[in-house]
């Protein structure tokens, strides 16, 4: 009689382990998939683009976007354990919408080297994670927070994006 008694929560915590490594990787996954339009432009085109003095240096940008992608999909993963509800479904849909807009402004901007359409679409962008971060708010405050660096980053995104756009518009970019 030497059964193992199974643990109802072992199955529980097995299932909430695997979510947090589904939401790494979609996160992570999305910043590859916005990295395989960035990373070719970088020394070509991104190079000859006139940039202002604060744009940061190149070196920056990788470590941000992985901790960010990082972060996003922590608060992703703690709104999926909220139980389920119509209020916690439209902020994860928001969440997915928000993770579609920043794979397509890579491309915008570098694979298609349209600095000012990816001024249009970094508005939308910097919109979506507002409203994605009210919503997480609303299921915890902790997701909503988490949200916040994303935020201010793609903020100061936006006005990078813009002086480009403004200093390399005479010459047809």
């Amino acid at each position: 009689m030497d059964q193992q008694v199974d643990n109802p929560n072992r199955g529980r915590r097995l299932r909430i382990g695997i979510a947090l490594v589904v939401f790494l990787a979609i996160c992570l996954g999305a910043g590859g998939l916005g990295a395989i339009a960035t990373t070719p432009e970088i020394d070509g085109w991104y190079r000859t683009l006139e940039k202002p003095a604060w744009n940061p240096p190149g070196r920056v940008f990788g470590p941000v976007w992985t901790a960010l992608f990082v972060l996003m999909a922590i608060a992703g993963w703690l709104v999926w354990q909220k139980e389920r509800s119509g209020p916690r479904s439209a902020a994860l849909n928001l969440f997915g919408l928000q993770l579609t807009l920043n794979v397509a402004w890579s491309w915008i901007f570098f694979a298609l080297h349209e600095p000012g359409w990816a001024v249009i679409e970094i508005v939308g962008l910097w919109a979506a994670i507002l409203a994605t971060l009210i919503l997480f708010l609303r299921q915890s405050r902790l997701a909503g927070a988490l949200l916040l660096p994303y935020l201010a980053w793609v903020t100061f995104a936006a006005g990078l994006n813009f002086e480009i756009w403004r200093l390399n518009a005479a010459s047809g970019v």
